[in-house]
């Protein structure tokens, strides 16, 4: 299972990504900003297009974590338009972890809980609400 937090800012000009060449999906400025701000916290893959979105891999506190950004974008929208960003957490478990139901994500999860604490420590972030 994975989850996801919801929040709206116009912190990014999504009309200067580059595209998404599998659909027309923005979200790499948002993986990209977070792979700069937190590089001293924790190492974030380069983001990788996807049909939904886009994809990074993390690790965190010895567990590797796929985390994805996407964003319903009007490439001519100004950057000072607000969009409702949607940021996905995936928590990788082995296949014996899944087969024996351990270590699933909960809405307790340590990486959850410090991307939820960092979106909201952040004014630029409104709404934030994890589903």
């Amino acid at each position: 299972m994975h989850y996801s937090i919801s929040f709206k800012t116009s912190k990014f000009n999504v009309s200067t990504e580059k595209e998404n060449p599998i659909n027309p999906i923005c979200g790499v400025s948002l993986l990209d900003w977070l792979r700069e701000i937190l590089k001293n916290q924790v190492n974030i893959s380069k983001p990788e297009p996807e049909d939904w979105g886009w994809y990074s891999y993390l690790k965190y506190k010895d567990r590797i974590y796929l985390i994805g950004a996407s964003v319903d974008c009007n490439k001519y929208q100004s950057n000072k338009s607000e969009l409702e960003w949607i940021f996905q957490i995936d928590k990788q478990r082995s296949f014996i972890e899944k087969l024996l139901g351990k270590a699933k994500m909960n809405k307790n999860d340590p990486c959850l809980l410090f991307f939820k604490s960092f979106f909201e420590s952040n004014p630029e972030f409104k709404d934030i609400y994890i589903e």
